[in-house]
């Protein structure tokens, strides 16, 4: 309040108490930043995201100075050289989109306002792109997705008689079932499941989309075959884990071959695991397959079941327009809308 009462008129000078005798104007401190919230600042990004960054930022500076050019602030035409060396390399063109984003997130945070054009290092990204694909380079490489099928003959493949095993079984059949990513997975605990009449509710605490960490509560259905059945995996594990004393924390643990129980299971581990078990059941294209082949898996059968896309987006926790959720769609209309189909070839 004014004096009298009266509110502040627009001209009036602020009464704030503090206020700098240089008129206001902003000094160092106004744009310190203490090493504790660095820190937060740099965890707001998930730590995949940040070690892939620094990689291609470490390499963008490196290649900087050997071409004596200024790394920060860049130029337009170093970035449309430095993607140019790139694409010359061979490199593949999702990478150097992820050099492309790093080098202009690393100028953001510096504070560069005026980010260095892309325009010119896209256009030279796009010429490179067509001539793989006239030289009959591969398109974006993708995990093929772990059909229903599958998924039973993997887990055929594990020894249920050890807790390896039954680790690796509900580790399959979460990961399609969940539509899980390879650290939603590893980041599970026992807390975040529990079983209701339905099924099986699986609470995700954070993810890519889950920006500020709000969580969200998966629900699972019970299945109607032994070996796949998610509630039958669940508590075969649970029994495991309570023999070996494990009542609280991570869910799926690293297991010697003498059935010791250890911490959490890397995302690296998941990926093996899942490919192994792959070229053990004799799937197609097993070398081929990653973690990422039961979550494109879940989507798929999902949709092939006519479960709608927005519904598949939200289970899955994909962006409601998500690129990558469209491309599994194509990949099953393809067949199932196909114009030759019963034209009698």
């Amino acid at each position: 309040m004014g004096e009298g009462g009266r509110l502040p008129a627009a001209g009036d000078q602020p009464l704030i108490s503090g206020t700098p005798e240089n008129g206001g104007a902003h000094t160092a401190a106004d744009h310190a930043l203490s090493a504790d919230t660095r820190r937060l600042i740099a965890d707001g990004v998930p730590a995949n995201t940040r070690r892939a960054y620094a990689r291609q930022w470490a390499a963008f500076t490196t290649w900087c100075a050997t071409q004596n050019r200024l790394a920060l602030p860049a130029t337009a035409a170093t970035l449309a050289e430095y993607t140019a060396q790139l694409c010359a390399a061979g490199q593949a063109p999702a990478s150097i989109e992820q050099a492309l984003a790093a080098v202009r997130t690393m100028h953001r945070l510096a504070g560069h306002a005026g980010q260095p054009s892309t325009e010119a290092a896209r256009l030279a990204l796009r010429a490179y792109k067509r001539r793989r694909a006239e030289d009959g380079g591969r398109g974006q490489r993708e995990a093929p997705p772990i059909t229903i099928d599958a998924l039973r003959a993997m887990v055929a493949a594990c020894d249920l008689t050890t807790p390896i095993g039954l680790r690796d079984r509900l580790l399959l059949v979460l990961g399609l079932a969940l539509m899980g990513r390879r650290s939603e997975l590893v980041a599970l605990t026992r807390e975040d499941v529990r079983e209701v009449s339905d099924g099986l509710e699986v609470v995700i605490r954070t993810s890519k989309t889950d920006k500020d960490s709000a969580g969200e509560t998966i629900a699972i259905p019970r299945g109607s075959h032994p070996l796949t059945d998610p509630v039958a995996a669940w508590r075969d594990w649970l029994h495991v884990l309570d023999q070996a004393g494990h009542t609280a924390g991570r869910l799926l643990r690293r297991v010697n071959r003498h059935g010791g129980m250890g911490p959490s299971l890397g995302a690296d581990a998941v990926n093996v695991i899942v490919r192994d078990l792959a070229v053990r059941a004799g799937v197609p294209f097993a070398e081929t397959v990653t973690a990422h082949s039961l979550r494109a898996g879940g989507a798929t059968v999902a949709y092939a079941a006519g479960v709608p896309v927005a519904v598949i987006a939200k289970h899955g926790r994909w962006a409601p327009a998500s690129p990558v959720v469209l491309r599994y769609i194509r990949a099953v209309d393809r067949w199932r809308d196909n114009a030759m189909r019963n034209v009698g070839l």
